[in-house]
């Protein structure tokens, strides 16, 4: 039986099949007939068109080339470069600890100049204290079976959050009130964690904002937690797996939910307050 990963894998090279096949069936030209002005097998339209055989960056050109269909270029090529990448099971990321991890992202964030950030998990890794994050990371050892580098993990983790305080970035950030709520680690690592939420709230580059809980959600329905690197690739934390997303459409889709979910978050003092309240209730 196919992993979860190589089965996802499998049906988005079909889906992109199926896009390319359309787009030869609207030109009116038949496989073989593109086959012979790209110089390929007869066979090769087919293999790619059922999700056999990965087309690569020079395939689409020719395919869209030949098909009158440039203008889908770009979006084809970003849609095939991510299928190999864009479900990955945490346990194949983590497998060589969760300190690897951590530093693999790295070249990301500084590369990134504005991050749009959506947590209904945990508070966001950029704002965490290292107790938070031991917390956190105990946890995925816990659950996943992964080797315990815990400390070495952390101290990668506490290293990359220079990028707040460092470089041309900007951080819009929103969180939801359960998020606050949920007690990680013991009430007092809880209650340093929400306090240095509000420090960084003060910063400059971050603006941050509390979705509350108990109000009417409007479009700005909960989901997954994601972050968006600039309008470049968009992270998604699942439950069993990790998913990387760099197709523009599906950006854009993302840009969207962002927006509906700010258009009910509480910021500034209100923002302040929900924290300040949540930080009352640990005692």
């Amino acid at each position: 039986m196919p992993s979860s990963s190589s089965s996802s894998v499998q049906q988005a090279r079909c889906a992109l099949g199926r896009r390319l096949r359309e787009i030869r069936k609207d030109s009116g030209m038949t496989a073989r007939a593109l086959a012979a002005l790209a110089g390929w097998h007869a066979s090769k339209c087919s293999r790619i068109e059922n999700g056999r055989t990965a087309p690569s960056d020079s395939d689409i050109r020719s395919w869209t080339l030949h098909c009158g269909a440039q203008d889908q270029t770009a979006d084809l090529i970003a849609t095939a470069r991510n299928i190999d990448g864009m479900h990955v099971e945490w346990r194949r990321i983590e497998r060589a600890g969760l300190k690897r991890a951590q530093e693999n992202a790295l070249p990301l964030f500084e590369r990134t100049q504005r991050f749009r950030i959506y947590q209904s998990w945990v508070i966001p890794g950029l704002f965490q204290t290292a107790a938070y994050t031991t917390a956190v990371l105990n946890t995925v050892v816990n659950l996943r079976q992964t080797p315990d580098d815990v400390a070495q993990a952390v101290a990668v983790r506490m290293a990359r959050q220079r990028v707040v305080r460092s470089g041309n970035h900007r951080f819009a950030v929103l969180v939801e009130e359960w998020v606050l709520r949920t007690v990680i680690g013991d009430r007092g690592i809880m209650a340093e964690q929400l306090k240095q939420l509000l420090t960084a709230a003060s910063l400059p580059s971050v603006s941050l904002g509390i979705i509350p809980m108990g109000h009417p959600r409007g479009f700005g329905w909960p989901t997954e937690s994601f972050t968006m690197y600039d309008d470049r690739q968009v992270n998604v934390e699942l439950v069993s797996a990790h998913l990387t997303i760099t197709q523009p459409r599906e950006i854009h889709d993302y840009t969207v939910t962002f927006n509906e979910l700010s258009a009910v978050t509480r910021y500034g003092a209100d923002a302040r307050s929900l924290i300040t309240a949540a930080i009352g209730s640990l005692g």
